[in-house]
């Protein structure tokens, strides 16, 4: 579509930047199984509180009609207009090292000018690497660790991180183009494709996100809390346990998954393992069961979600 006004703005208000920072990229989208990345932009935002140096627009980026944003209606009239956001932005960790963010919806348009736009951004401050971390659905188990697939320029974090590393085509996304294209430039850049357990892919799994903030950790050193994040999962893999445990079919189901995991992870060379799904019980039929469950909890459980 046509550009009718700037793909952006700078925030007057913004504070000087250091030169040399990392760059960590979470867009939401296409591939955010376990909600991964939807919760690393709201740990982002409500933890850290960073400060926007460019707003990009969504009246060029945003399909207003397939992510519509909310309004909220009180008795007779509308307040509270939430339009989505994606900015990027300047913040500390817990440990108060500073690094730039860019966080929010992945662009429905312009990928081109966004993608200039982020490296023209890259380069005027010099970032020193860039990290982004995504998330797809794989038939794993949630009792094991969340392994990770690395891709990019940084081979060291390859070869220590990636635990499975296929030959294949998937459709693209922004991110993808984002690495594809500061590949291109011989920047520092990794991609982290969080594999998480296909039965839980349409929850909100605390353990997602963490991996993702440990996969963020090990890039670029940076260091997060994370704690009500963890306080949250403990709960949610309780009450997803004892789910299985009440039912002999998710039982059989882990237990496949485990011996699977466990003899892929043992240099098993069995055909694909990571993928093979055999004659266990569809995703789909796994995750509407769980969600009802963990849609049984009291609403005061719920976390309070922001846009």
């Amino acid at each position: 579509m046509a550009q009718s006004a700037p793909l952006y703005e700078r925030v007057a208000s913004a504070p000087p930047i250091p030169r040399g920072l990392p760059l960590v990229i979470a867009l939401t989208g296409f591939t955010d199984a376990g909600s991964a990345v939807s919760r690393l932009v709201d740990y982002f935002r409500d933890d850290l509180e960073p400060t926007p140096l460019a707003v990009f627009s969504n009246d060029i980026l945003l399909d207003y009609r397939a992510r519509r944003p909310l309004i909220s209606f009180d008795q007779d009239h509308l307040t509270d207009y939430r339009p989505p956001r994606l900015e990027l932005s300047f913040a500390h960790d817990s440990l108060s090292q500073p690094f730039l963010l860019l966080a929010g919806y992945e662009p429905d348009f312009a990928w081109d000018a966004f993608t200039d736009a982020v490296l023209d951004f890259a380069a005027a401050y010099d970032v020193v690497s860039v990290t982004w971390v995504h998330a797809i659905p794989m038939p794993v188990p949630h009792t094991r660790p969340i392994g990770t697939t690395v891709s990019g320029t940084r081979s060291e974090l390859t070869e220590a991180h990636s635990v499975w590393q296929p030959h294949t085509q998937v459709p693209a996304t922004a991110g993808h183009l984002l690495e594809f294209r500061f590949a291109e430039a011989g920047a520092l850049v990794a991609g982290f494709v969080l594999l998480v357990p296909h039965y839980l892919g349409d929850t909100e799994y605390p353990a997602a996100a963490l991996a993702g903030l440990d996969s963020l950790t090990v890039a670029t050193g940076l260091v997060f809390a994370g704690d009500e994040l963890r306080e949250e999962n403990r709960e949610y893999l309780a009450k997803v346990d004892e789910q299985v445990a009440g039912s002999d079919e998710l039982s059989r189901m882990v237990q496949g998954l485990e011996e699977r995991y466990d003899a892929y992870m043992a240099g098993s060379t069995l055909a694909s393992p990571m993928i093979h799904t055999g004659d266990l019980p569809s995703a789909d039929e796994l995750a509407a069961e769980l969600e009802r469950f963990l849609a049984s909890r009291p609403s005061g459980d719920d976390e309070k979600r922001g846009a």
